[in-house]
């Protein structure tokens, strides 16, 4: 397998071309500014030493080193091994309410827009850790598989929207329900895969519960954050206070009792959002002691550089262009490489 590391530098390939159009249009003003003096056979018998081909070489070799050069800075890189590593972490499955009550901002900015800058931070601290992300409404989806990349996992979570999920509602049961069979099926022991579910609870199924025990069973830990507050606050979508059937303003509250029992089925932990601390931190800290376990990463990390030898190439042709006169060396003139000096006439 081939590949370059920085793949940038080779933009500056295009310079090349530039360079030899700049050279040949020098050249050929050049040679009319001299056919204005007369004839060119009879000029070049007045200026044996000028020799445009040496120019041309010149040009090209300095163009090649250049090359060299830059596809050196590029960083090509051979070879690629599959390498296996094992190491001790844990599965961990974020479960993210987009129903349209996370749009209250009882929590700055948005209970939503804290939920994915909360998510984005931990991610940058997490090393040996797989995630997965699930959203849900009155349906839940599947956002990002188990994953070990955490670059990939930045990327899906700033996406992560209300405007993902067309049928609302808040059926925290079946999101619960999708995130026991999103797990992989390579982790040695089960009691290392958790769930986090941040959501403002709004709903009354029961099937949020058995969806719990069930997580229970399979030895899967829930952590619930809930996001929002008890009193509640207006409901706004794009500016405007969302009204009930009976043209009643929507008040969205926090559901902590449904999260903290959701949380108790499995031997979790609840914590409560708030503008000064979301609550991840709170749960990560528990969460350490738990013992992982062991994770299989893959990942193709062994190249071989090359540009050493592209880099030692460029700098051979440098040297070349020093030495190559882009006039004919008047102590050689004598001295025919190609063919034998013609004598001359006798009279």
């Amino acid at each position: 397998m081939f590949r370059f590391a920085e793949p940038q530098w080779l933009y500056a390939l295009t310079a090349i071309p530039l360079i030899l159009l700049v050279f040949w249009l020098s050249q050929r003003a050049k040679t009319r500014r001299l056919a204005r003096f007369g004839n060119c056979s009879t000029l070049a018998a007045l200026m044996p030493d000028r020799s445009p081909l040496r120019e041309w070489i010149k040009t090209g070799v300095l163009c090649a080193a250049l090359g060299l050069v830059i596809v050196a800075a590029a960083r090509p890189q051979v070879g690629s091994r599959l390498r296996e590593v094992e190491v001790e972490g844990r599965e961990m499955m974020f479960v993210v309410d987009v129903s349209n009550s996370m749009s209250a901002d009882d929590v700055k900015p948005s209970r939503i827009e804290r939920t994915k800058h909360a998510i984005g931070q931990l991610l940058e601290r997490l090393a040996d850790d797989r995630i997965g992300v699930i959203v849900f409404a009155g349906e839940a989806q599947v956002q990002l598989p188990i994953t070990s990349d955490y670059k990939m996992a930045q990327s899906f979570v700033r996406r992560i929207s209300p405007s993902m999920i067309a049928d609302q509602g808040t059926d925290i049961g079946a999101a619960l329900e999708l995130a026991q069979l999103s797990f992989s099926s390579d982790t040695h022991r089960s009691d290392s895969r958790v769930i986090i579910l941040i959501t403002d609870g709004e709903t009354h199924d029961e099937r949020s519960l058995e969806a719990a025990r069930a997580a229970a069973g399979q030895g899967i830990r829930i952590c619930t954050i809930g996001i929002g507050t008890p009193e509640g606050v207006l409901l706004s979508i794009d500016g405007e206070y969302v009204k009930d059937d009976e043209g009643q303003m929507v008040v969205t509250k926090l559901n902590e009792e449904l999260l903290s029992d959701i949380a108790a089925e499995t031997d979790g932990i609840y914590a409560r959002s708030t503008n000064r601390s979301f609550g991840l931190d709170e749960i990560m800290a528990q969460l350490d002691a738990m013992q992982g376990s062991e994770l299989t990463l893959r990942s193709f990390a062994e190249f071989d550089e090359q540009y050493q030898y592209f880099l030692a190439a460029g700098i051979l042709l440098l040297v070349i262009e020093m030495l190559v006169l882009g006039r004919r060396n008047p102590l050689l003139r004598g001295i025919s490489l190609f063919g034998r000096r013609d004598e001359p006439d006798s009279e």
